[in-house]
């Protein structure tokens, strides 16, 4: 079976170090997924019966997207130490699968953001109208550090109301993943461009010889 030398070696190992961070990345977004969905103060926030369930939709994706890239991670170093057609292609496809729906939550969440902010503004202010010494409402105000809601100013006028804190909050969040999301789709850009240049190379050898 003939190997790959020169250069395409070189491409070789550059491929199993880049699996290998891509691996750590995976582990990175698993963590910060993991983070966003049992943070206290998100839990605190969405925990009521009627709570809009749409942000941790997308940290389920986020955790998802974690775990499967971990294991491409891990079948793409294999597919590049043994110089493996079969597990390039099949790392190649799982990138450019990972890639779409990359792009396609992405795009979901940007158009969703501002209506995932209003269902949680909504969702306050319902609960707010109904008992506005509630539990539920004591902890937004505690984690946002706001008071009453824009119908029902706050009694001290340097404090925010709610519905603006919680705008600040999950813009925040909503940030962390976005810049999540798009330094991950720039390195499988690469990963994919660095298996198909090794898995040509690997084809070429064999036939030479």
């Amino acid at each position: 079976m003939g190997k790959v030398e020169g250069g395409m070696k070189c491409v070789k190992y550059l491929l199993f170090v880049f699996n290998f961070i891509f691996w750590l990345m995976g582990s990175f977004v698993l963590a910060v997924g993991l983070w966003l969905r049992f943070d206290p103060e998100t839990v605190s926030l969405l925990s009521g019966n009627k709570a809009p369930d749409t942000f941790f939709l997308g940290v389920y994706i986020l955790i998802g997207a974690g775990s499967l890239i971990m294991l491409v991670g891990f079948f793409g170093c294999c597919g590049a130490v043994r110089e493996s057609q079969c597990l390039l292609g099949s790392f190649f496809a799982c990138l450019l699968i990972i890639f779409g729906a990359e792009v396609a939550a992405g795009v979901f969440g940007f158009l969703n953001k501002d209506k995932i902010i209003e269902d949680v503004q909504n969702f306050y202010t319902k609960t707010y109208n109904e008992n506005s010494n509630g539990t539920l409402i004591l902890s937004y105000q505690k984690v946002l550090n706001c008071c009453g809601s824009k119908s029902s100013p706050c009694a001290e006028p340097e404090t925010k109301d709610c519905e603006t804190g919680i705008k600040d909050f999950f813009d925040s969040k909503l940030f962390i993943i976005g810049y999540v999301g798009i330094g991950i789709a720039g390195v499988m850009i690469i990963g994919m461009i660095f298996s198909m240049v090794l898995c040509c190379a690997i084809r070429n050898s064999r036939e030479v010889i």
